[in-house]
């Protein structure tokens, strides 16, 4: 991911690398971010589902 771009709930394109197409967040070891970005991802992704930017399931599940 890199220290240059920081993780916001509203950058729907950078969340997006990070969620499955049915939903569900990828985990860090596929990743390859550390504890502390996985963490702020997760955040960013609740954050953005709670507001609609993200869904919480894919459509047509």
């Amino acid at each position: 991911m890199g220290m240059a771009r920081t993780v916001d709930f509203k950058d729907v394109t950078l969340l997006k690398f990070f969620v499955t197409e049915r939903g569900r967040l990828i985990p860090r070891r596929i990743t390859g971010v550390t504890a502390q970005q996985q963490r702020q991802v997760a955040r960013a992704v609740k954050r953005a589902r709670l507001l609609g930017l993200l869904p919480y399931l894919a459509a047509g599940t």
